[in-house]
């Protein structure tokens, strides 16, 4: 095994220039040979890509999660506390605490709006200022999954005749109002673990720094997510 900066190895960090311009991901598209799909489930599909790195290199095949997107919101008060949920998740059979998050499977609906209808449903909550936090792939090596995470503030309750009835395991949901270090606090100390709260509550910690001064309109473009990268 070669060692990083070895004679004939990659360029590693030892040979790293400096970097003039922001750093920045940047789309690669590469020679789609095929793609199936080998798994239809309920909400998304496991599909299967054969393609090639370049010009004359062997083809590969990946097998991976074709998803729609999800969206989550970090909710802060006056207090600058933020809410967070306790529910369950069955895969890792464990309770979590999260932020207000769900799926973007409404054929044509705004982000905002996906994140609004979610914050509406699980949280009971409206919001009037709405900013971007962060864009993140939840696991890239497996899924096409993009989460887009928004700051939501100028919070006020859904009238309670308008509230969603939550059923199964959002039946179970309890709710804490956090401050917002102690949050970032519990994060560093690895307890919690929910990607998106754990991105989410980071973030807005950095941004509080400032103010939020700077974060991005909350009708921003988002061209990572998977409806604007067709294959």
């Amino acid at each position: 095994m070669q060692r990083l900066g070895a004679p004939g190895a990659a360029e590693g960090p030892a040979d790293a220039g400096h970097v003039a311009h922001p750093i920045a991901d940047e789309d690669s598209k590469r020679e789609l040979h095929s793609q199936s799909t080998v798994y239809q489930g309920r909400i998304w599909n496991v599909v299967s890509d054969t393609f090639s790195l370049g010009p004359g290199t062997d083809p590969l095949t990946r097998d991976y999660i074709d998803h729609p997107g999800a969206v989550a919101v970090v909710v802060l008060n006056e207090e600058n506390q933020v809410l967070l949920l306790r529910q369950y998740r069955h895969p890792v059979q464990m309770n979590l605490w999260e932020v207000p998050a769900g799926l973007l499977d409404v054929e044509g609906e705004d982000f905002v709006a996906g994140a609004a209808r979610e914050l509406a449903e699980e949280a009971d909550l409206v919001a009037a200022q709405w900013h971007v936090l962060s864009d993140f792939f939840n696991s890239p090596g497996s899924s096409s999954e993009a989460i887009r995470i928004y700051l939501a503030r100028g919070i006020s309750d859904v009238p309670e005749d308008q509230r969603h009835v939550r059923t199964d395991e959002e039946a179970e949901i309890e709710f804490a109002w956090v401050d917002l270090e102690d949050a970032a606090a519990a994060v560093l100390a690895g307890r919690i673990h929910n990607p998106s709260a754990v991105v989410g509550i980071l973030a807005a910690a950095h941004a509080a720094l400032t103010g939020f001064a700077g974060l991005r309109p909350g009708d921003s473009p988002w061209p990572e997510h998977p409806a604007h990268r067709p294959r």
